[in-house]
């Protein structure tokens, strides 16, 4: 059983093609080209668009038995509202899901900033109603009130209580390098990530991080180098790890993926091979670094 997958935060993006993918490469392959390169995905595709069954079908048949998909919950469920009002929406969303069978990684419920801890009753009996034994769910908030305080204990008591996971945001990069008057023009791309604070705490048996990449590889290292440690302290306590790596230039998040990688397997952790670096690659082919 593997114990920690790294992946991106999507497969279908046409400009990996001639670099992550290989050239000329169509659409109608990206997914399973992507499933012999990376051991997980995010599902933002279901925050957008909930799929059909014979899609959810032709995903777990262009994935091999140990990859895994954590999609997101509905934007129509977690961005409508109190979560309660929708719970049978998200329960019919999970079910769906399910045809995913083993490829069936944590769900993720993605809460607007809007979501503040005055909706913590609502949030405690959407969680409690949620089949958390059959389907591993996890949470990310995004109002600031949910860091600090009485809220932030409430949280971590409710999730660790319920056995929820955390999801932990980590933008610092793409928001320390602004502030040292970065002008970077893509990282202005992605606004929509919130600048919150980083509490890496584990309230379940697995946990989920997604890291925004600052889209110079370099300015990534420190943060990166921190993630390493703190990855190794979790395997030892026998916890599952996603890492997701996001970039306002998605075309570089494979680099920081293996680049990451690599870290962790210069400091002795252990994590499995990433599936693309047991590719053959072409002689020709220049590296990423």
């Amino acid at each position: 059983m593997l114990n920690f997958r790294m992946g991106c935060a999507v497969w279908a993006f046409k400009d990996w093609v001639g670099n992550f993918y290989p050239a000329k490469s169509q659409p109608t392959n990206f997914l399973r080209l992507y499933g012999e390169r990376l051991l997980t995905v995010e599902g933002n595709t279901t925050f957008y668009s909930v799929p059909s069954a014979e899609m959810v079908q032709r995903w777990v048949n262009h994935t091999p038995s140990e990859f895994r998909f954590c999609p997101k919950l509905p934007r129509a469920v977690t961005h409508e509202g109190l979560l309660m009002a929708h719970l049978p929406a998200a329960l019919s969303f999970l079910e769906l899901m399910q045809g995913l069978g083993d490829r069936l990684g944590p769900i993720m419920a993605q809460l607007p900033p809007r979501y503040s801890p005055a909706a913590f009753d609502d949030l405690a009996a959407f969680l409690k109603a949620w089949p958390r034994q059959d389907a591993p769910i996890s949470v990310e908030v995004r109002h600031l009130d949910w860091f600090q305080g009485e809220p932030a204990r409430r949280l971590s008591a409710l999730l660790t209580g319920l056995q929820v996971g955390r999801v932990l945001l980590d933008s610092r990069s793409m928001y320390a390098w602004e502030n040292e008057g970065d002008a970077d023009p893509q990282l202005h791309s992605n606004r929509r990530k919130p600048n919150v604070p980083l509490q890496p705490e584990v309230t379940a048996d697995f946990a989920i991080v997604r890291y925004i990449s600052h889209p110079r590889i370099f300015r990534n290292q420190d943060y990166l180098a921190e993630w390493v440690p703190q990855i190794a302290a979790w395997l030892a306590a026998q916890k599952q790890v996603y890492f997701f790596v996001h970039c306002p230039q998605e075309v570089n998040s494979p680099e920081v993926v293996r680049y990451f990688q690599a870290q962790l397997e210069s400091a002795g952790s252990p994590v499995p091979p990433l599936p693309w670096d047991m590719l053959a690659q072409p002689p020709d082919q220049l590296s990423l670094f």
